[in-house]
């Protein structure tokens, strides 16, 4: 992608709700998530993950979503805006499907996330929008399919995040594993 990485949006909400609230900064805390959404914590807060095992670690405390998929989507006649996806925060000239497991985002001067995974779609998204899910799919050149809705991280340093912050990209070392869902 061609323009500096940023922050395009952040989003929150205090409800297990599909879609999130847009807000002028979001403030993530170390160890658990956004500050006040229904997804932070140490432990699973996705309803599906916490039927499954209550206990299990939170790798999906905060969820990034690239902006140019929402260009995408329109130009396929969805109306779909950020924040609407459920995402904490809308990234923009960030290839975030492309980065491997481990990698480091530093979100303005002091926040930094790590990315856990890719961010599995489910049925919610139909209901949001009849057909979206499909739109949000694809298939790679050797078969392989492509989940276009973001990607999941755990927060190792906290701080303030809002539009316009630059996103710093540390690879991990060593050999570099593909996301996979979480």
């Amino acid at each position: 992608m061609t323009s500096s990485p940023s922050v395009r949006a952040v989003h929150a909400s205090k409800l297990h709700s599909f879609s999130k609230f847009t807000e002028p900064a979001i403030r993530l805390v170390a160890g658990l998530g956004v500050e006040g959404d229904a997804h932070a914590g140490t432990t699973v807060k996705h309803r599906s993950r916490v039927a499954r095992n209550p206990q299990a670690p939170n790798l999906r405390q905060v969820h990034l979503l690239h902006a140019e998929l929402f260009d995408e989507l329109m130009a396929a006649g969805f109306a779909v805006w950020p924040g609407e996806l459920g995402e904490n925060i809308t990234t923009h000239g960030v290839d975030l499907l492309g980065l491997p497991t481990g990698t480091r985002l530093h979100l303005g001067d002091e926040a930094i996330v790590e990315l856990t995974g890719l961010r599995n779609p489910c049925s919610q998204i139909d209901r949001f929008q009849a057909g979206l899910m499909a739109a949000t799919l694809a298939h790679d050149a050797d078969g392989r399919l492509v989940r276009k809705v973001g990607v999941m991280a755990i927060v190792l340093q906290g701080g303030t995040v809002q539009a316009g912050d630059a996103i710093r990209i540390d690879l991990p070392a060593g050999k570099a594993r593909p996301l996979e869902p979480v």
